[in-house]
């Protein structure tokens, strides 16, 4: 199909669906990252954007007589990066090799106690939904992190795709290449960043063990007394004091939920994909937090620049936006100068260019804001939007797309002002203060619902970007 790599970002609201054409004369190879997102079942993105595959992308298998796909690559169990996986999706798709992340095998012996929580915090979750409990909006989305539908992928992930495939899913952690996995591509090689494959002692820490055998007794009970109402109530107990029970058993169990959310982005897998000198970067949901720190709860940023320093310390050609955008998941300390431990991984991967130069960077981002203030962060994507070259001012494109463009109508969250506790004065979390700066490609932006609620419903819809040899 060509001499060019691509690397296409299909549109599925706040989720990721990241399809790379590597490009050999002989046998393009074709792999796909996550497909997931957090729109309802009704909305179809997920299975436009796998027609579109099938029908427009993937070459024939000759020994199938269905279309080929070389590599399905999961970063983390999400539904958000999950959802998607459903085997009526691929039924005419032969798979040939599947890597997930190690955090996901269950039978990891340095992952166990991050399963532990994990188990505990989907626990939790269940036992709120079937309390109908109302949480606040910010904290809502959580819920849908654990929904059933994960297990569902995971088991077509495991279990039914390599059935269906002849093949074994390769579980893969920091260190491991394509080449140990026999995967021989045309002048590339994919190493894999991310996760250490020690989850437990990397991830989660020592700390974090220690409150997890505290909560866990909490955990047996917390359904039953979420879903007790007044004739039920303990006789050694008022119901003042047992109203307040109630509520710091759910303040534990959702800070409990929190910590395993958090893990499970920071356990993502994370690729560099090096193809002829150029160099490219797909990190999940990674987050970042202020620096290293040997036996406690670390983020996956800081522990690739402890660990694998050699290949972050130098600029790349092109970066995957974490976590949809959102503030904490790509590497920039605003609050920071340049000698903080993140600001330094930032500027290694995307150096700010010199008087004159033009960005040789580019990026892409997949996401959609919400009831989430901060995904994406309109301050970093115009950060990022100084060192890459893909960007465009959506500002001026909207005024000249738009007939009577009013951004407060159409532009999502346009302006939201709010106060955050680790923070000394409110800030704008909209697009308001940010919208007329450059920024890189954004799919909810060149959407045709341009970043509205409603995602376009009749065609898929996706932005590329592509690379020369």
């Amino acid at each position: 199909m060509g001499s060019k790599l691509l690397i296409r970002s299909y549109n599925v609201g706040c989720g990721d669906c990241f399809y790379i054409r590597i490009p050999d004369d002989d046998s393009d190879f074709h792999m796909l990252i996550d497909c997931g997102t957090k729109e309802g079942a009704n909305s179809g993105v997920l299975k436009r954007a796998i027609e579109d595959l099938e029908q427009n992308q993937l070459p024939d298998d000759a020994a199938t007589g269905k279309k080929r796909l070389d590599l399905i690559v999961v970063t983390h169990r999400h539904e958000d990066h999950i959802k998607g996986f459903d085997p009526k999706y691929f039924k005419n798709i032969a798979i040939k090799n599947i890597w997930i992340t190690i955090a996901m095998d269950e039978s990891h012996p340095q992952a166990q106690k991050s399963l532990h929580l994990h188990n505990l915090a989907y626990n939790y979750v269940t036992a709120i939904k079937k309390a109908n409990i109302k949480l606040s909006p910010e904290l809502e989305p959580i819920l849908d992190l654990y929904s059933i539908g994960n297990k569902g992928a995971t088991k077509a992930l495991t279990k039914t795709f390599p059935d269906n495939n002849g093949i074994d899913v390769d579980y893969v952690h920091a260190g491991v290449t394509s080449d140990d996995l026999n995967l021989n591509i045309k002048n590339t090689k994919i190493t894999v960043l991310a996760p250490e494959k020690d989850i437990d002692h990397f991830y989660l820490g020592k700390d974090l063990d220690e409150n997890l055998r505290g909560l866990s007794s909490d955990a047996q009970s917390f359904g039953k007394h979420l879903s007790e109402d007044n004739e039920n109530l303990p006789t050694n107990i008022s119901a003042s004091e047992y109203k307040f029970l109630k509520s710091r058993m759910l303040s534990n169990g959702l800070a409990f939920t929190l910590n395993d959310t958090s893990i499970q982005n920071n356990v993502s897998t994370v690729l560099l994909i090096e193809w002829n000198g150029k160099r490219l970067l797909f990190v999940g949901d990674a987050e970042w937090d202020s620096g290293y720190k040997e036996g406690r709860k670390n983020c996956s940023w800081n522990v690739m620049w402890e660990k694998r320093q050699e290949f972050l310390d130098k600029p790349l050609d092109f970066l995957k936006v974490g976590h949809h955008g959102s503030h904490n998941a790509t590497p920039w300390n605003r609050h920071e100068d340049d000698t903080h431990e993140v600001n330094q991984i930032f500027n290694s991967i995307l150096p700010l260019p010199l008087n004159g130069e033009t960005p040789k960077a580019k990026c892409l981002i997949s996401t959609k804001r919400s009831q989430y203030d901060t995904i994406p962060d309109a301050k970093l994507l115009s950060e990022i939007g100084k060192r890459v070259s893909n960007t465009k001012n959506y500002d001026d494109f909207f005024s000249s797309e738009i007939p009577n463009y009013d951004p407060d109508r159409d532009i999502f969250n346009y302006s939201i002002e709010k106060e955050y506790t680790s923070e000394p004065s409110p800030r704008q979390v909209g697009e308001k203060d940010w919208i007329k700066h450059p920024q890189p490609w954004r799919t909810d932006f060149e959407s045709k619902g341009r970043g509205q609620k409603t995602m376009w419903q009749d065609h898929v819809e996706f932005i590329d970007v592509e690379f020369d040899a």
